[in-house]
């Protein structure tokens, strides 16, 4: 008996220092990995998939960190693989993916009135990339609240939409691809199961434009939507309060950094494209289309042309665009919006010869414009290598090479119809870049480091050295 008390005990010590020496972030990586496994269990059930069709084990795998990370990159027609069913299992995953395993768990925690721990709260913490535990809960609540609601309600418009124009005939079907498409556009995943995308609306602006909100809401971020939220129950109130509400620091960046590259990118697409691909088009039409794909590229992936038939100058501004991705915690991936704009601000601050980067009334942390240097630098070379590794192992050309890395690290969905023809290292090359691009370049550096860092309590002396 005291030998059986001895060991038991000394399980429990080994258990806890296996926890204790397990980071958030491992957590986290670990709950996607065992999603993505979860994911290609269920693609082989038979309740799924159209009768008779076989798909290669690594194409399977693919799809699966592809639906996951809500990429939308395939190497298979999804209408010829899976039946309706199946559409519906990609919609839940798509809700898994794009909102995180976190924010899921923790809303039907809180629907069925159970306790979080706080340990849940530093993972919840860690999946939506917050700096605090306080208020945490209450941003999971609130913004799954809000996405869930433009998911039903603009499900249910695009199905009358769809039937009052004759797109579809049957209720049925209008109500399945009309929210289909709402949760495709505000999860970003970009994927096509009806094999044309949604190239039979490129003439319906106003469809277009309900898509480009969508899009917005899904990839602006949820402390963006939790301050909008705030800021229109203060708008509300009548009591009159002492203090003036004031948005985040974060969504100030956040919006403005949209703003930017949503105006730059649609000038410039138009700019390129109008007297070639938008020739034919009325000068409203070219507008929004240009519009369309300055908001697709930074995460959605959805198109209304062939990408082949743009300039490969066009691609290119595609390509920077998808590397830049989405703002941070939100259902997007890329390098993220905020780390461009702090580097922007950083190069600003150097060429005014200012100390200090000060934007809004607040200065940035040294602290985040090393991570942001670090991820860009890294995010940078990773999908620089990446081109090059496929450039040697593909037979395809340089500029669908290019699409095709920044498309996956960006978790877009675009490409130039290479991927099922990438070889068995181009896929494993995508499909790391995918799961990278979900979990961002910092967690993923953040992934191999030590729980605790140690302190080496001195410093070597400064000594300076010639740059440039």
């Amino acid at each position: 008996m005291h030998i059986m008390r001895v060991l038991r005990q000394k399980s429990r010590r080994a258990r806890f220092f296996i926890a204790s020496n397990v980071s958030s972030i491992q957590v986290i990586v670990s709950y996607y990995l065992i999603m993505t496994v979860v994911s290609l269990l269920l693609f082989y059930l038979p309740f799924f998939r159209q009768p008779n069709v076989h798909v290669p084990f690594l194409d399977m795998v693919f799809m699966a960190i592809s639906t996951v990370s809500v990429t939308g990159l395939t190497t298979f027609n999804i209408d010829h693989i899976f039946n309706e069913n199946g559409v519906i299992l990609l919609e839940v995953l798509f809700q898994i993916g794009g909102l995180g395993i976190m924010m899921i768990s923790t809303f039907f925690f809180i629907i069925s009135r159970r306790k979080i721990s706080l340990k849940q709260r530093q993972l919840i913490m860690t999946d939506m990339n917050q700096p605090r535990l306080s208020g945490i809960v209450r941003l999971i609540r609130i913004t799954f609240t809000m996405i869930l609601v433009f998911q039903v309600s603009f499900g249910l418009l695009f199905a009358g939409y769809f039937l009052w124009h004759g797109y579809y005939q049957k209720i049925g079907d209008a109500l399945f691809y009309g929210f289909y498409q709402a949760i495709s556009a505000v999860t970003n995943s970009g994927f096509d199961v009806t094999g044309d995308s949604i190239i039979p609306f490129a003439h319906d602006y106003l469809f277009l434009l309900a898509i480009m909100f969508l899009i917005f809401i899904g990839g602006i971020g949820f402390p963006v939507l939790m301050d909008f939220y705030e800021w229109f129950l203060y708008r509300r109130k009548k009591v009159q309060r002492r203090l003036p509400f004031r948005f985040s620091l974060f969504t100030k960046i956040a919006v403005l950094a949209f703003i930017i590259l949503f105006i730059g990118g649609t000038l410039l697409i138009y700019l390129l494209e109008r007297d070639h691909l938008f020739l034919g088009i009325d000068p409203f039409g070219r507008w929004v289309n240009s519009m369309f794909y300055s908001m697709t590229t930074r995460n959605a992936g959805l198109q209304i042309h062939d990408l082949g038939d743009f300039q490969v100058t066009t691609l290119i501004i595609f390509s920077l665009l998808m590397f830049i991705g989405c703002s941070p915690s939100s259902v997007g991936g890329g390098v993220r919006t905020t780390t461009i704009a702090i580097i922007g601000l950083y190069m600003t601050s150097f060429l005014k010869s200012e100390d200090n980067i000060n934007i809004f009334g607040r200065r940035i942390s040294d602290a985040d414009v090393r991570k942001s240097v670090v991820v860009f630098m890294l995010s940078l070379a990773m999908c620089f290598f990446s081109v090059l590794l496929l450039s040697a192992t593909e037979d395809q050309s340089l500029i669908a090479i290019i699409v095709e890395v920044t498309s996956a690290f960006g978790t877009t969905g675009l490409s130039l119809g290479i991927t099922a023809d990438l070889s068995v290292v181009g896929k494993i090359v995508i499909a790391l870049l995918m799961f990278i691009g979900r979990i961002g370049m910092l967690y993923t550096l953040l992934l191999f480091i030590p729980k605790e860092t140690r302190d080496q309590g001195y410093e070597y002396p400064t000594e300076q050295i010639i740059i440039g």
